[in-house]
């Protein structure tokens, strides 16, 4: 759903409750897809908080330990657009994402190192935040990411 019109269509349709279902209770291919979905649907900020009223937060969070490398990449895309909220920062870190997104930086793919490093940098914008993501191990992938990772994961990381 990349375009607008499609994604208020989505929306309006009542798509954003099931695909948060899926998230906990699909197929590793299905929760794959609805974690893009809602990748998708969250960049609209009225979208966001859809998702997060919806109980989306929990389900990703568990993605990022548990689902396969697509649907951490997936997970962590939902979770980095969700960051840029205040209020989703706080039910983020309550659900535990800090961990997995710090593993994510190490072990995942580049897409999903690029938004987890944005992610865990949105965190890290309130000081209790940053002091956990130091103690969940962040620095030595970040340091690594500053030579490895994309240009943005670069631009995260250093940040």
């Amino acid at each position: 759903a990349v375009n607008e019109d499609n994604e208020v269509a989505i929306v309006k349709a009542g798509a954003i409750p099931p695909l948060v279902e899926l998230l906990g209770s699909g197929t590793a291919g299905a929760k794959e897809n609805a974690a893009a979905a809602l990748s998708n649907l969250a960049v609209t900020e009225d979208n966001g908080v859809a998702i997060v009223k919806a109980g989306a937060i929990p389900p990703l969070v568990e993605l990022l330990r548990s689902g396969t490398a697509d649907a951490k990449e997936q997970a962590a895309a939902v979770l980095r657009i969700l960051t840029f909220n205040d209020d989703n920062m706080v039910a983020i870190v309550k659900a535990g994402a800090i961990p997995p997104l710090v593993e994510l930086l190490g072990s995942g793919t580049a897409d999903a190192k690029e938004s987890a490093a944005t992610a865990l940098s949105n965190l890290a914008v309130n000081e209790d935040n940053e002091v956990a993501i130091v103690k969940a191990g962040a620095i030595p992938p970040l340091v690594e990411l500053l030579t490895s990772g994309t240009a943005e994961a670069k631009e995260s990381a250093a940040w």
